[in-house]
């Protein structure tokens, strides 16, 4: 079973980034995970690092009003964090190689989705979020924008389609699967494509973590593979979505394929990612 020991949330002026910061948080008290979060603004200033102590330590002097603002919000909550929280800021030129830099030495990225109809000075520019998942091989767990999410895990949907995205996303995934109370796997099924009597499945793969799921087959091509995704969880209720992050080359730039691209725009439910 993966275990979770370091998570790094990505925290800005959004309204929303209090509560990714305190689900980061409670997740990583839960698992005994050293936590980060770090802030990510622009134009360029050095990079600060500071890890705060169970006293209040004084805010870094920053000459942005919305790295000062997004400093103030989560001042006391560091401060108060036993164990203490490390508390990363940079302004380089290239944002995400500056939050992708710390993403090395950490197990999992808890990420927020952008919200179109909050444009503060400051804050990551359209497109932050997808880079990120595309340049770091790391799970990501992304939250909407809105909503509340305590019970994340308890009612998780896999989409599986038998691609090396989907397996890893599916061992990262295995901390919270072993604990949910409901498993359902939408599996991409090819009727073309010839199988052999023994031959390995999603099914014995489940069973032999000790997971029970219930399947969800669809015949290929899916028209819209997130779509179907995201339907699926709303019928079934569930809390959690777990998927690969899918992607593909254009013009030698590496680009987010629809599936992914789609469920990012309309999630309304954690979704964890891995490529």
């Amino acid at each position: 079973m993966r275990t979770i020991r370091s998570v790094l949330v990505h925290v800005d002026a959004t309204p929303s980034s209090a509560a990714r910061f305190e689900f980061a948080r409670a997740f990583a008290l839960r698992r005994q995970a050293a936590m980060s979060a770090m802030f990510v603004a622009w134009p360029s200033q050095p990079p600060i690092h500071r890890v705060v102590t169970g006293r209040r330590a004084a805010p870094p002097r920053l000459k942005r009003a919305a790295a000062d603002y997004t400093t103030s919000m989560f001042d006391n909550k560091l401060a108060e964090s036993d164990p203490p929280i490390r508390w990363l800021e940079s302004s380089d030129a290239d944002t995400v190689e500056a939050f992708c830099r710390q993403a090395l030495y950490v197990d999992l990225l808890v990420l927020g989705q952008h919200d179109p109809s909050t444009l503060l000075p400051g804050n990551p520019r359209t497109g932050f979020l997808e880079s990120v998942l595309i340049a770091t091989d790391k799970p990501a767990l992304i939250l909407p924008y809105e909503g509340g999410f305590e019970t994340a895990g308890r009612n998780v949907v896999i989409g599986w389609n038998a691609t090396p995205e989907a397996a890893r996303a599916f061992t990262a995934a295995l901390p919270w699967l072993r604990n949910a109370r409901h498993v359902h796997v939408l599996e991409a099924v090819d009727e073309s494509e010839q199988r052999h009597v023994g031959d390995l499945d999603i099914a014995q793969y489940l069973r032999s973590h000790g997971i029970a799921a219930t399947p969800h087959r669809h015949h290929l091509p899916l028209t819209d593979a997130g779509e179907v995704l995201l339907s699926l969880a709303s019928e079934v209720g569930a809390d959690l979505l777990v998927m690969a992050c899918c992607r593909h080359s254009r013009l030698r730039e590496l680009m987010l394929g629809g599936a992914s691209r789609g469920v990012l725009r309309t999630m309304t439910l954690p979704v964890l990612m891995a490529h």
